[in-house]
């Protein structure tokens, strides 16, 4: 059944993304502020119904109290796609750190264009910093939170944790606190995976780390809270639903 179930999710799950590409491309045009209550109230909901009623996989949030609308950066651990579009619907306004590589897909990196992300070309070194840092103030002017996934890709659970130094330049420049925000996603909807296993995705958001550490202290806080509280989420996945521990990264 969950080649089935994985089947008909993928199908209906990634037509519903792409109409949503294809709308806010032209709603875009017209009213870029306009593309964020389309995904929010049209589009990514498509997303959580089809997990709920097909893969049959819920989403639970821990930790609501740390969610901040405006004024805040959430650091999150990326383990599918599932993150990319789901954080939305809690993060209202977010605006996205994103590979710039991603804004040249026809339709889907307009739509991202217009929805205000926050493309960062990582081979172009300071410079692409530097733009990053622009627009991630801009956003914040217009009350959008920020989100930044801090390794910069999707990682296997289990992995070994790479975190770049992005989430450092936007830690110290905007002087914003920092929400860390730990996730069990890719155990139910792996990283270049046809299935999507049943069960519950968690999504934990944990206190801030507030402004002025330095770089060692701040980078220690941030990875240490992710990781261990990831490392709660799988075991914890994995003891319910053994299934998934497929996609768990088990060290040699």
């Amino acid at each position: 059944m969950i080649y089935l179930r994985s089947l008909i999710f993928n199908v209906v799950c990634y037509t519903n993304i792409a109409l949503g590409c294809i709308v806010t491309s032209i709603v875009g045009v017209f009213s870029p502020k306009a593309t964020v209550k389309v995904w929010n109230y049209f589009f990514i909901p498509g997303v959580f119904l089809a997990l709920k009623y097909i893969a049959r996989t819920e989403v639970e949030i821990r930790g609501a109290e740390f969610v901040t609308q405006e004024g805040v950066i959430f650091a999150s651990k990326h383990q599918s796609a599932m993150e990319t579009y789901c954080l939305g619907n809690y993060l209202k306004k977010s605006s996205f750190v994103m590979k710039k590589e991603l804004t040249y897909i026809p339709i889907f990196g307009w739509s991202q264009y217009f929805y205000g992300m926050i493309p960062i070309d990582r081979s172009a070194g300071s410079g692409a910093m530097k733009r990053m840092l622009k627009a991630a103030k801009d956003r914040v002017s217009q009350g959008r939170p920020v989100v930044i996934f801090p390794e910069g890709t999707r990682k296997q659970p289990g992995a070994e944790p790479d975190y770049k130094p992005g989430v450092m330049l936007l830690y110290q420049n905007l002087k914003l606190p920092v929400v860390p925000v730990a996730l069990n996603s890719g155990l139910f909807w792996a990283k270049k995976s046809f299935l999507r296993y049943s069960g519950k995705i968690v999504i934990e958001f944990m206190e801030p780390i507030e402004p002025g550490l330095n770089k060692k202290e701040f980078m220690e806080k941030l990875e240490s809270s992710i990781e261990n509280k990831c490392a709660e989420l799988n075991a914890e996945s994995i003891a319910n639903y053994p299934a998934t521990k497929v996609n768990f990264k088990t060290k040699a």
